[in-house]
């Protein structure tokens, strides 16, 4: 059987966040970079870098980035979007990289983490991060906020993208929150999808990352870098370092 996220980051999903900017991006990954005060030229991973984004961005920061991700469909689009060649991209699987070198920072953004219906999986995600790293090197984790999903919820939406109609539907179910896709074009049969994110809060979290022996510094809010609170805050951004 084929895994929801197998099907899902395909060529619709350029239709379906076509909406996603690089320029938000580029923004997001200052403000972030700034937390972790990364010498010139380091080098830093993208896990789960999808059509490229924020590799980009850390690129036109002045890093040495490599960019992973599982679906041939997104990676092609980075390469396409990458003028000056100057990121890496590599297709692996977030839970084992195919990567023997070490980075003075992993980032996984834009919650890229959760896929996975067994604790064990995802937390194979965090040892790879530990691998990853070098001795004492950073980490960004950057997850949606459960407590604020679950309060605000948009159950169903609908919106219009170059011919394509795009309904998303969205519950909470099993512990995770799932997103049914369905993009319908005239002349054509619908296509649907799903997406799902395990609904880790903020203990969980910890302990995961405790387990992975990684060293958790700060959790932010949002992207500004205001304090997490479980009620307001869009975001749980995990900021820390490798132990040992």
């Amino acid at each position: 059987m084929t895994a929801w996220y197998q099907e899902s980051f395909g060529s619709d999903y350029l239709i379906v966040y076509r909406h996603r900017d690089f320029q938000g991006a580029s923004h997001e990954v200052k403000k972030m970079t700034d937390w972790l005060h990364l010498g010139a030229g380091a080098e830093v991973l993208d896990l789960c870098c999808g059509m490229g984004r924020h590799s980009l961005a850390l690129s036109e920061l002045g890093y040495q980035v490599t960019g992973v991700d599982l679906s041939d469909v997104l990676l092609a689009e980075a390469k396409r979007m990458d003028t000056t060649g100057q990121v890496e991209w590599l297709r692996g699987d977030m839970r084992e990289v195919p990567l023997v070198k070490s980075f003075e920072a992993v980032l996984n953004l834009f919650t890229s983490f959760g896929y996975f219906e067994d604790d064990t999986e995802n937390g194979r995600v965090l040892h790879e991060v530990h691998r990853l790293l070098k001795p004492e090197g950073k980490f960004i984790i950057d997850f949606l906020n459960p407590d604020y999903v679950k309060a605000n919820l948009v159950s169903e939406s609908e919106r219009s993208v170059d011919g394509s109609n795009i309904q998303e539907v969205r519950h909470i179910e099993d512990g995770f929150v799932r997103k049914r896709i369905t993009i319908s074009e005239s002349g054509s049969a619908d296509r649907s999808y799903l997406e799902q994110v395990k609904l880790y809060d903020r203990a969980s979290f910890e302990k995961m990352l405790t387990q992975a022996n990684l060293q958790l510094d700060q959790v932010y809010g949002g992207y500004d870098g205001q304090a997490y609170d479980p009620e307001h805050s869009t975001r749980m951004i995990f900021v820390g370092h490798r132990k040992g």
